[in-house]
């Protein structure tokens, strides 16, 4: 475990966050984020999303520790200042959905050889409530999990659905599965669309500290996913969602103007969740935990009520 870049000057989190470098058990460097919190309850795990990276949460983090909650989280393998796993540095790629679940395993023995409480749930966003939901399936050691607008399908329309399917095998099986997913950007949307049109947060200082992050430090910036990724993407999300409810309790936050995941696949696993929740966010976009101030406020309070119940 050595010391790791955490640029607490792009961001608004607690004064005690560093990030350690880590290897996953494939030899993969992961950047882990840490933000200790003396005499906290327990340890959140927050699961970032596709094209995430630690100092994203900050602000979040930030609000936990206010509430009593260290927090951990990572740059997932390909993403943030992790190590990417294929030449063109600014595609989303991964070898298997499963190679996660090596971060995570990489991310909970860090909690503990650094001396935070044990985790008492995830908070998983987009990508990461995918990733989440494998883990607490699995059998991840947490007493519930938060999620937001988590990704357990993708959104595409019925008639594009079996053509993602095909091109997706097809580009393995002609070996250019590191091509990029028609319809996603080479770049990071972010530092090209503007505000108006994002399907991200209505709140536009949120937009432009998303922004301003990757312009502070470029090696942060990733844009779409390769054909690999959507096959493997899409096979996750089938498998995840064909496999029983866990037991433990979720909350999970879905904006009702969702525009980038399946809301169906949410409102489906939700309602066969004996032991969950879905709110719907009036008039919110993807990132539930970066929209307007008020909405902010009240979601964070209700995860924190949702957590002190654990």
């Amino acid at each position: 475990m050595t010391n790791a870049p955490y640029h607490a000057e792009i961001c608004d989190g607690p004064s005690s966050g560093y990030a350690v470098w880590r290897k996953a058990s494939d030899g993969v460097r992961l950047r882990i984020g840490l933000w200790p919190l003396e005499g906290a309850r327990a340890t959140v795990l927050i699961y970032t999303g596709r094209t995430e990276y630690i100092e994203k949460y900050a602000h979040l983090a930030a609000d936990l520790h206010a509430a009593g909650y260290a927090v951990a989280t990572l740059d997932w393998r390909g993403q943030g200042l992790s190590d990417r796993l294929i030449n063109e540095q600014y595609r989303g790629h991964v070898g298997t959905f499963s190679d996660y679940q090596k971060d995570v395993a990489v991310l909970l023995a860090t909690v503990s050889e650094v001396g935070m409480p044990a985790p008492i749930a995830i908070l998983g966003h987009s990508m990461g409530g995918c990733i989440g939901l494998r883990s607490l399936i699995d059998g991840l050691p947490v007493k519930g999990a938060l999620f937001s607008a988590p990704m357990w399908g993708i959104l595409m329309s019925p008639a594009l659905r079996p053509a993602a399917w095909v091109l997706s095998r097809a580009a393995d099986m002609f070996g250019v599965g590191t091509t990029l997913a028609p319809g996603t950007n080479a770049r990071s949307f972010i530092l090209s669309d503007p505000f108006q049109e994002n399907t991200l947060t209505r709140d536009l200082d949120m937009w432009n500290m998303m922004r301003d992050q990757i312009k502070a430090v470029p090696d942060l910036e990733l844009g779409g996913p390769s054909l690999h990724w959507l096959k493997e993407a899409l096979v996750e999300c089938t498998a995840i969602m064909s496999a029983p409810t866990p037991k433990s309790p979720a909350l999970t936050f879905l904006g009702d103007n969702e525009r980038i995941v399946d809301a169906d696949a949410i409102h489906q696993k939700m309602s066969a969740w004996n032991n969950g929740a879905l709110q719907m966010v009036q008039n919110a976009e993807h990132e539930v935990f970066m929209d307007i101030p008020a909405v902010r406020t009240r979601l964070t309070a209700q995860a924190v009520g949702f957590l002190d119940t654990l």
